[in-house]
């Protein structure tokens, strides 16, 4: 598990991220039209899992507006936020901020997810969400990880660009 914090008070995940080098774990989870997608969906590009608790507050809201401004520059990237928010909640921001470089996705299906990648909340006002973390995904394979020690705390935009 990883120890991370909510304005100075500890909270512990379900476990770490996914290593370095390891293949990425797949997944299914679901976009603002209810459709599925998976990381097999994206073969051939990079990925980076812009991972956080809510749209719904003002760090996510920025991370993803920020991930939007990445992805809409590098042609071969693909930028999926995700959360436990409902694709309801993913698509009215995204909508009203006028973002379409980012796949807004939910767990809500699929709550494997944040097992699998090691970001489920377990302790703490916010267990059941999922904490901040970015991983970029290169042909499969984890190449770059960031668990945001600080919930409020956005993520190393520069690592992950680095990364890509």
């Amino acid at each position: 598990m990883a120890t991370i914090t909510l304005q100075g008070n500890p909270l512990e995940t379900v476990g770490t991220l996914p290593a370095v080098g390891a293949a990425a774990p797949a997944f299914t989870l679901v976009k603002t039209d209810l459709s599925e997608v998976g990381l097999g969906d994206f073969a051939g590009k990079t990925v980076i899992l812009n991972i956080f608790p809510s749209i719904d507050t003002g760090v996510c809201a920025t991370s993803t507006r920020r991930f939007n401004e990445i992805a809409s520059s590098n042609d071969n990237v693909a930028v999926l936020c995700i959360s436990a928010d409902l694709p309801f909640a993913h698509g009215r921001f995204c909508g009203a901020e006028g973002l379409e470089n980012v796949v807004s996705l939910s767990n809500f299906r699929n709550p494997t997810f944040g097992n699998d990648y090691g970001v489920t909340i377990t302790t703490g006002v916010l267990a059941g969400l999922l904490s901040r973390a970015v991983v970029v995904i290169k042909d499969g394979n984890v190449v770059y990880t960031e668990q945001v020690p600080e919930i409020v705390q956005e993520p190393n935009y520069d690592a992950a660009l680095a990364a890509i």
